[in-house]
């Protein structure tokens, strides 16, 4: 087999899209969603998630007809349900063709009473082989695993086959911004997450920026979107500004106007949709902050009245959001749409929240057709 060690990844033997940074290791490399410049800013809750490749892909052209990655894998486990596997998708001109699961690697045990706490298991290295593909020169694309952190070591073919970097994507690129409920933490393999979903659908290259637990209007994100190529944006934000109880509506909304003024610096004309949450029963007219069970269902907290001025409900957050659209339509930005969270994932999807907060596998691919339908071949006729 011919070899290309992990550096030899990151330098280009491969394209690698949806990353914009690694960590360099001893054995390989790690990819990144966030520049490095971000680094300092980064809080450390929010790095793990930044890790995490979803929507991150190898893309090459090969004649090869096997297919070897060498990889290191850390695995996310949340008690009492065990590690989900790491899967890697193969996509071969356009289509899915094979996946593979691996239950190896490393394994995070975390504990639900304190983030700050978890557990290290250790394990060995895996090999992620994909075989018995067709002959002839192909377009391939490896899908890493979205709930995982991923260490890749080598990647290896046939000898004699070849293996060359593909070109800057030709189709329309998008970047999506939001919190787990984009990561997909619980979707069954990294092109079932909706975004991925919706990018097939409609065609586009997709940049995720779906983190877990995050999307608080962060600047250093508003910056890294102001800076990247983009024919599409959209912001899915809200649930975890409640999630957390992180923002008051006198700090929520300036902070979303002061996302959208950074973004539009460099990108003045460029689409954004603005999406607000989909929804969670126990936060629709709850203010947050929300904690899971012992049963693992997520519960907003009732909190006190006396000290809730200004706390926000995810009512109040649609209201927020779609509010601050119109206000800046009027104002003449025409390339500004809102997009009712609800029309994605609502009442009527609600018993496929098994955790009452996260979709289910098949609610995450229904998200990713109605994204589509609304966005990309409804031609962003929205409000």
């Amino acid at each position: 087999m011919k070899r290309y060690p992990g550096m030899a990844l990151r330098a280009g033997a491969v394209s690698v899209f949806g990353a914009l940074d690694f960590d360099v290791r001893p054995n390989g490399v790690s990819p990144r969603r966030l520049p490095d410049w971000t680094r300092l800013q980064v809080p450390q809750v929010m790095d793990a998630m930044v890790r995490m490749p979803s929507g991150v892909r190898l893309a090459f052209s090969t004649d090869a007809q096997e297919i070897r990655l060498t990889v290191q894998t850390s695995r996310l486990e949340f008690p009492p349900q065990p590690a989900r596997p790491a899967v890697f998708d193969l996509v071969v001109d356009g289509a899915v063709i094979q996946s593979h699961a691996t239950t190896g690697g490393n394994t995070i045990r975390l504990d639900r009473t304190d983030p700050g706490k978890f557990e290290l298991l250790r394990g060995e290295p895996d090999e992620i082989v994909f075989k018995d593909l067709t002959p002839g020169l192909k377009a391939c694309e490896i899908w890493l695993p979205h709930n995982a952190y991923v260490e890749l070591r080598a990647l290896e073919i046939d000898d004699g086959a070849t293996l060359s970097p593909v070109p800057a994507p030709t189709t329309r690129r998008w970047i999506h911004y939001g919190s787990s409920i984009s990561h997909c933490l619980e979707a069954l393999q990294p092109t079932g997450v909706w975004p991925a979903v919706a990018a097939r659908l409609g065609g586009m290259h997709l940049q995720s920026l779906g983190f877990g637990g995050q999307c608080h209007l962060d600047q250093f994100v508003a910056r890294t979107i102001r800076n990247s190529d983009a024919d599409l944006i959209s912001l899915k934000v809200g649930i975890n500004v409640i999630n957390g109880d992180t923002l008051r509506e006198r700090a929520f909304t300036p902070a979303l106007h002061g996302f959208l003024d950074t973004i539009r610096e460099g990108k003045p004309d460029t689409p954004i949709v603005l999406v607000s949450p989909i929804i969670c029963p126990s936060a629709e007219t709850r203010p947050g902050p929300t904690v899971p069970d012992a049963s693992g269902r997520f519960v907003t907290l009732p909190g006190h009245e006396e000290i809730q001025t200004g706390c926000l409900t995810l009512v109040r957050v649609r209201e927020i959001l779609a509010e601050a659209v119109a206000a800046r339509r009027a104002a003449g930005d025409a390339n500004l749409h809102y997009l009712d969270g609800l029309s994605l994932f609502g009442a009527d999807d609600a018993g496929d929240l098994p955790d009452d907060l996260h979709p289910n596998p098949e609610g995450y691919i229904r998200m990713g057709h109605r994204f589509a339908e609304a966005v990309f071949t409804g031609g962003l006729k929205l409000g």
